[in-house]
C-alpha cells in the first residue's frame, strides 16, 4: 500500500473517529439496555487512560500524553523504514496511527478523551476476564490494529517468526542461506576474496585469422 493511499486511509479513519466523538459529546448518549446483551452507547469523559485508571493523577496523564506523541512518531518511522515494502503492515500502521492521533487530539484540546461505547464485562464462569469497559472508535483502531500487527509479525510473510505457508517458509530459508553466505564472505580476507590471477604461461597462444585472408603457407625446403 503506497504512502498516499495509507495517508488517505488514516485521514478517513481519523475523520470517522472525530465525527462520532462529536455526536456523542453533543447528544450525550445514554442507553439503558445493552444491544445483544453486549454493548450500549453511554457517553463519558475519560480523564485517565485504559479503564479510567489514574484519572486524578496529572503527572501520569502528562506522561501518557508525551508517550502517545512518541508513539505516533515511532509508528511513522516504522512506516517509512522497517515496513516501507510491506503493504499490509503499512495499512495496519495507518489504522493504529489514526487511533493514536484521534485520542491525542482529545487530550490536547479537552484534557480528557470522549468515550461512548460501553462493553459489558466478560466472564468465563465465575472468572472475570475483563471488567465493563467504555471506549471509542479510536480505541478500536488501536486494539485491532495492534492485534493484526502482532499476527503479521508472527505468521505473515517470509520475514515472520512462524511463516504460515510453504512458499513463505521456502523464501525464509532462501533468505537465511543468503545471509549466511554474505556473513561467510565478510569473514574472508581480501586475499581470499580476490580471484586467482591466471599467468600468461598457463595459456597457449591462439592466432586468429580473418576468414577473408588466406593463412600463411608453411615454409618449403630449399
Amino acid at each position: 500500500m503506497t504512502a498516499c493511499v495509507c495517508g488517505l486511509v488514516l485521514l478517513v479513519l481519523l475523520f470517522i473517529d472525530l465525527v462520532t466523538k462529536m455526536f456523542a459529546h453533543a447528544y450525550r448518549f445514554s442507553q439503558n439496555s445493552y444491544f445483544l446483551g453486549i454493548v450500549r452507547l453511554r457517553y463519558t469523559e475519560n480523564a485517565g487512560f485504559a479503564f479510567g485508571m489514574a484519572a486524578d493523577n496529572r503527572a501520569v496523564m502528562v506522561f501518557i500524553t508525551i508517550f502517545t506523541i512518541f508513539l505516533i512518531i515511532g509508528i511513522g518511522a516504522l512506516f517509512f523504514t522497517v515496513y516501507k515494502r510491506n503493504r499490509f503492515a503499512r495499512g495496519v500502521l495507518a489504522v493504529i496511527e489514526a487511533g493514536a492521533i484521534g485520542n491525542l487530539i482529545d487530550r490536547l484540546y479537552f484534557g480528557w478523551v470522549r468515550d461512548f461505547i460501553e462493553v459489558v464485562e466478560i466472564r468465563i464462569g465465575s472468572l472475570r476476564i475483563l471488567p465493563t469497559y467504555i471506549c471509542n472508535i479510536a480505541d478500536i483502531y488501536i486494539v485491532f490494529g495492534a492485534i493484526l500487527l502482532i499476527f503479521m509479525i508472527l505468521f505473515i510473510g517470509p520475514h515472520a517468526i512462524f511463516p504460515l505457508t510453504k512458499k513463505w517458509r521456502a523464501e525464509a530459508k532462501r533468505l537465511e542461506a543468503e545471509r549466511e553466505s554474505k556473513k561467510l564472505k565478510d569473514t574472508l580476507s581480501p586475499e581470499e576474496k580476490r580471484p586467482s590471477e591466471a599467468k600468461d604461461e598457463d595459456f597457449e597462444e591462439v592466432v586468429v585469422f580473418d576468414k577473408s585472408e588466406k593463412p600463411p603457407k608453411p615454409p618449403t625446403d630449399g
